[in-house]
């Protein structure tokens, strides 16, 4: 997946915002919370996502995935595609959209109403 179709994808999820940091990377938000960053590995691309613990312990050990840099070293349960063979683009897209549900139901009610992603 190249960044031009991650962005694409990203920007597809309600109520999402993009921001580009921390050294040039491509960073999605939901209620202004990180699900996801584009970036971080200057040769190539490499995508980074929030993931449950049991996706983590699995995702982990596959070849072209780790633990992601920085966060995962906190005790964060973050995966970093950094290389083939990783993840195929259906299965990274299908994280991604995980990784935004797990932001998203951390951010309260109040808040999900207020941008239109709770329905009453």
């Amino acid at each position: 997946m190249k960044y031009t179709e991650f962005n694409k994808f990203c920007k597809a999820l309600p109520g999402t915002t993009y921001v580009m940091q921390w050294g040039g990377c491509h960073v999605w938000k939901v209620a202004e919370k990180v699900f996801a960053i584009g970036g971080w590995e200057n040769d190539h691309e490499s995508y980074t996502f929030k993931v449950s613990p049991w996706a983590f312990e699995v995702l982990q050990e596959q070849p072209g995935l780790r633990p992601a840099p920085y966060l995962a070293s906190r005790g964060l349960k973050w995966i970093q595609h950094y290389d083939k063979p990783g993840l195929n683009d259906a299965q990274l897209k299908k994280y991604l959209k995980e990784s935004y549900d797990i932001v998203l139901s951390g951010v309260s009610k109040k808040k999900r109403r207020e941008l239109g992603l709770l329905q009453d």
